[in-house]
């Protein structure tokens, strides 16, 4: 089966997946889960230190810690079975599997308790796993489903959508918490657990349209007779010789490798800076996270649109700019208004930069080539990796100064790196044209 690019249906349906799995991304990565973890993990007796099976830990730097695991993992994995879906061509396949990995796990957290902490975490480790596989394979349909002119615009939707999403499952779940009388909940426990359980089902449930919808791969039949895993590698060799024959990808991905450590760590974190440094408390919290994605929505499509007067590249210089801007701050935020107004700013510049960064690699790929699981691998590796070392760089100088101030202000740095890359990548391109 072929895909029509600029389908407005199928485009829909591929927006859908974004639907679905950012209700994980805000409920369990930024409010609800983050909030809950916080509050059952803090003990009159340990103060905010755990024991993880027999480990003594910060509770915030051990769900870092976690997090940096889950995708430490699959930076490894996720190019050997990219490259394998594309030779079999049955990424979709793939892409149903980390969704009812992730799906499951959440649904997994409805038991989660102090006294099951390491249930716990293994599920949110789990949860974070299939979200990155279905993302991967998500991603690797846009050079497919919209033409180069459009994917600006389509990538732009596909984040919008995701917003819309994770808002409305977002209020389900708020009501819950904020009105558990209603319900005749008295356990106040239950109320996020069950939050956790409603997106496993929210997640799964509304992936079924684009599975519906978007075809497999096109299987090689050429190479057919070759053990899948052995031919998974030399398809990754493959894609990596191509990509270093590329300048613009070559240039873009470091510059890209040094920001996602600041944007993705911001994202992970800032319900709990929030509530370490200010004590906003879970309704808070949520709102001001819910504040963040609605911004965010409008950001997405204001960075598309001024991409098409400046550029790619000028807009991202831009958006990072005040990145490194929003990591001084945190450094000295003392009042929750500060912080209503810093959140404000991420969620101008979070929808846009993750947008623009997802549309610019897309656009630097060679025109016409199938192969576009393996190629968003690289990606996507890119990505996570450089969330490893974020989350992994934050909680360590948290557990080390015991002051989460100090690990946002360091955030800094890799924004200020990444900035230099786009510069130096603007400069080069202008010294080539001239």
């Amino acid at each position: 089966m072929t895909i029509r690019k600029n389908d407005k249906p199928t485009i829909r349906a591929w927006a859908m997946f974004d639907w679905a799995n950012s209700a994980y991304n805000l409920v369990i990565t930024s409010t609800i889960f983050p909030a809950y973890y916080t509050a059952i993990t803090f003990t009159d007796a340990h103060g905010d230190r755990v024991d993880f099976f027999g480990l003594r830990v910060v509770n915030t730097a051990l769900s870092n810690f976690a997090l940096s695991v889950a995708y430490l993992l699959m930076a490894f994995v996720l190019p050997i079975l990219s490259s394998v879906a594309d030779f079999k061509g049955n990424k979709k396949t793939f892409m149903m599997a980390f969704t009812y990995l992730g799906g499951i796990a959440c649904m997994g957290l409805f038991f989660f308790k102090l006294e099951t902490l390491e249930w716990g975490i293994i599920c949110f480790t789990l949860a974070a796993m299939g979200y990155v596989g279905g993302v991967l394979f998500n991603n690797s349909y846009l050079p497919q489903i919209a033409t180069v002119d459009q994917q600006d615009r389509v990538s732009a939707q596909g984040f919008a959508y995701g917003y819309i999403g994770c808002v409305t499952i977002q209020v389900i779940c708020f009501v819950f918490i904020l009105k558990p009388e209603w319900f005749g909940i008295t356990d106040p426990t239950f109320a996020p657990r069950l939050s956790f359980l409603l997106v496993g089902l929210w997640w799964i449930g509304f992936a079924q349209i684009p599975f519906k919808k978007l075809p497999d791969g096109t299987r090689n039949n050429e190479r057919v007779t070759k053990h899948v895993l052995s031919k998974g590698f030399g398809e990754l060799q493959d894609v990596w010789r191509r990509l270093k024959g590329i300048p613009e990808i070559k240039r873009f991905l470091p510059a890209f490798f040094f920001y996602a450590m600041g944007v993705q760590t911001v994202m992970i974190v800032a319900a709990a800076f929030g509530e370490k440094v200010l004590h906003l408390g879970a309704p808070k919290l949520i709102a001001t996270i819910l504040l963040i994605q609605l911004v965010a929505i409008g950001g997405a499509y204001l960075m598309s649109l001024l991409a098409r007067f400046i550029g790619n590249v000028r807009v991202l210089i831009l958006v990072v700019c005040v990145w490194i801007g929003i990591c001084i701050a945190a450094f000295y935020i003392n009042h929750e208004i500060h912080f209503y107004i810093l959140a404000a700013l991420v969620g101008l510049v979070m929808g846009g930069i993750q947008s623009l960064s997802r549309s610019t690699y897309s656009k630097l790929l060679p025109a016409g080539e199938a192969d576009t699981a393996s190629f968003f691998s690289f990606y996507d590796v890119t990505e996570k990796i450089a969330i490893v070392i974020g989350l992994f760089s934050f909680a360590l100088i948290e557990q080390v100064t015991n002051n989460i101030r100090y690990s946002a202000l360091s955030l800094g740095l890799f924004f200020v790196m990444g900035l230099v890359l786009l510069v130096r990548m603007l400069l080069l391109k202008k010294a080539v044209q001239e």
